[in-house]
């Protein structure tokens, strides 16, 4: 059985016009999506903007509300859980966000954002557990002890993002979001990340879905591509195999556009 299941999932977003605001259409961000995360893989999901990728990431953590289809986490249906029911799951699966400064919350210091995660899930930690937890985070993404009690805006980007994954990592998920994780970042600090995604997935078998838009950094950390374009995924294959020979037209556009060097 594998770790993620997605079958046929759909997310539209309904269309408003006319003097009365009546619902004249919907945006078909996602239109029938099908796909498999295994445990201990990273799947990569490539495609231009607004071809619903985030979307996608969003609604399989209930972040979005689906129109149909089934998400299972481990044979459990997510999309039917209310809240209560879910919960339990969150501890499960973990999202990474784009925006390493727009997701961090300004007025808290590092050690009180990662702590947070801590406080909801673990409600009977003790402080002093709480404090070596995080800690023992800080080391895990390559920042100092002395980080916690300084705030969002004492660091560089490539910093914050190591905030980020630090939260995303302090409740022990299986499965992580990573939506355009690198996106927003310096290229020179972009590699830095990816290879501690990579790390970090080796030491505690997490399984991602990483979405983004550059294929160069998905070949790099993916073990299967899904190519998303118009709300659909028109091609998927094993990295190397999709890189190798990709088959749809769209998949061969996105690969002539990666630059080449020399």
């Amino acid at each position: 059985m594998s770790l993620l299941e997605v079958k046929d999932l759909r997310v539209w977003f309904p269309v408003y016009g006319g003097l009365l605001r009546r619902r004249v259409g919907e945006i078909k961000a996602v239109d029938g999506v099908s796909f498999t995360v295994e445990e201990g893989q990273t799947v990569g999901l490539v495609g231009e903007s607004g071809s619903g990728k985030t979307t996608i990431g969003r609604a399989l953590l209930k972040l979005e509300p689906a129109t149909s289809g089934e998400v299972c986490f481990e044979g459990q249906s997510v999309l039917p859980m209310r809240e209560a029911e879910f919960r339990p799951l969150r501890r499960e699966m973990q999202m990474i966000f784009q925006d390493p400064f727009g997701s961090l919350n300004p007025r808290m210091t590092c050690g009180e954002i990662i702590g947070e995660a801590l406080e909801i899930h673990f409600k009977t930690m003790s402080r002093s557990d709480r404090r070596l937890r995080v800690a023992e985070l800080l080391n895990q993404v390559g920042l100092s002890r002395e980080a916690v009690t300084r705030h969002p805006h004492e660091f560089s980007g490539g910093q914050r993002q190591r905030i980020g994954i630090a939260r995303a990592l302090a409740v022990k998920p299986r499965f992580i979001v990573c939506d355009e994780p690198v996106s927003a970042l310096d290229v020179s600090v972009q590699g830095q990340i990816v290879n501690l995604l990579m790390d970090l997935q080796a030491e505690f078998g997490i399984s991602y879905l990483f979405i983004a838009h550059d294929l160069a950094v998905v070949e790099h950390i993916s073990d299967f591509v899904l190519v998303m374009h118009g709300g659909r995924i028109v091609e998927a294959a094993p990295a190397g195999e999709l890189y190798c020979s990709p088959r749809h037209e769209y998949t061969k556009t996105l690969l002539a556009a990666v630059p080449q060097l020399g």
